[in-house]
């Protein structure tokens, strides 16, 4: 194949050690010069292996975003001065049968760069990236741990949860907290119910009966005291994400228009693909790197009734990535662009499609087969 970059190097990257392959033109016209060496992971030592790239002209270096152990690496080589660095998606580098040492992945990767088959992911600009961190780590904080109490009082007959939509709510805090103080009465209990949920406290005083332990109490207030940690944690990380945001509050504000997208999603989205969407050409293109690509005729915007009839009562997910779909693709045109959204109508695609004649004689046919005598005529 044609040599496309003349001086290249490949990087296979583990926790202690990498190993770089450089491939530069030999002696003889045709034939390649290839050198390896490892080099720790220590800061000190990549910034060898960086000068030494530098002295032998590598112009492109590709590695496999393993893991975190690529960031160091790919730290150490984003100095001023250094090669371009492509950042590989392992799943995208698809190594030959025997390949199985880290020179030849190295070498692999060398072979592979020179000819100009490797795409690099996209890696945002350091204020960008902050953000993303941020973001991704508020999200993971009370995932598993707002499960807990729930778990709890299942194992102790409470079926609190088949009568209150919220668990951690107010009202039912407020009985968990109860049983935890040692309260079995499920009277008393159902009566510590606050507003809309004092309807349901004959279905609250079945729930509320069972054989809540002093155990479960112990393990329980245990799980909402970290709750409420993390909560604390949460508003924390809030005020610094907004810290990081405030630059971009226009484009916040432009993904704020667009339905079911709030502050902190707004905030994420910027977090996940930043503000320059000239990293990404067309909405399409940002769809793809997203894992976002429903056929066209699922993107259908808001009516996500003709998706269910369409692909049966399990559509949920399908109709999930059908929305994220559409509003990252009006994301993109946001950003891209400028403006905010504007809602073009639940049958924006249907009018699109058809012209008005073919729309009217669809629609009559429709009405007929409800048995009903339809007659055509222009408004005047």
């Amino acid at each position: 194949m044609e040599i496309v970059y003349e001086r290249v190097a490949g990087i296979d990257v583990h926790k202690k050690q990498i190993t770089v392959t450089v491939r530069t033109p030999g002696q003889r016209p045709g034939k390649r010069r290839q050198q390896v060496r490892r080099y720790a992971t220590f800061y000190a030592a990549l910034r060898e292996m960086t000068a030494w790239l530098v002295s032998e002209g590598v112009t492109h270096v590709a590695m496999e975003s393993t893991g975190v152990y690529w960031m160091p690496v790919f730290h150490a080589l984003a100095e001023p001065g250094s090669p371009e660095i492509v950042l590989c998606n392992a799943q995208h580098v698809k190594n030959v049968p025997g390949r199985k040492t880290d020179v030849k992945d190295s070498q692999w990767l060398a072979q592979l760069m020179e000819v100009g088959l490797l795409r690099g992911s996209f890696i945002p600009p350091a204020q960008i990236a902050a953000i993303r961190q941020l973001c991704r780590y508020r999200r993971t904080l009370r995932t598993r741990e707002g499960q807990r109490p729930r778990k709890m009082l299942e194992d102790g007959g409470i079926k609190l949860d088949s009568v209150a939509s919220d668990v951690l709510g107010v009202s039912s805090r407020s009985m968990i907290r109860a049983l935890i103080d040692g309260e079995r009465d499920p009277a008393v209990l159902a009566d510590l119910a606050q507003r809309t949920l004092r309807r349901k406290i004959p279905d609250l005083t079945l729930a509320l009966a069972g054989r809540f332990g002093a155990h479960h109490g112990v393990l329980c207030e245990l799980h909402l005291d970290h709750i409420d940690h993390l909560d604390a944690m949460i508003g924390r990380l809030d005020a610094r994400i907004a810290q990081a945001t405030a630059p971009f509050a226009d484009a916040c504000q432009r993904l704020m228009s667009i339905p079911g997208v709030g502050e902190h999603a707004a905030r994420a989205i910027i977090g996940e693909i930043g503000t320059d969407m000239s990293r990404f050409p067309t909405a399409a293109h940002l769809a793809s790197w997203a894992g976002l690509c429903p056929g066209n005729h699922e993107s259908a915007g808001k009516q996500l009734r003709r998706l269910k009839r369409r692909m049966g009562k399990k559509s949920g997910p399908k109709a999930a990535v059908a929305v994220a779909h559409t509003i990252l693709t009006i994301a993109w045109h946001l950003l891209a662009h400028g403006g905010t959204y504007t809602d073009l109508g639940a049958d924006y695609y249907t009018r699109r499609e058809e012209d008005p004649e073919t729309l009217a004689a669809k629609l009559k046919r429709k009405i007929e087969s409800l048995g009903y005598t339809v007659e055509l005529s222009p408004v005047a």
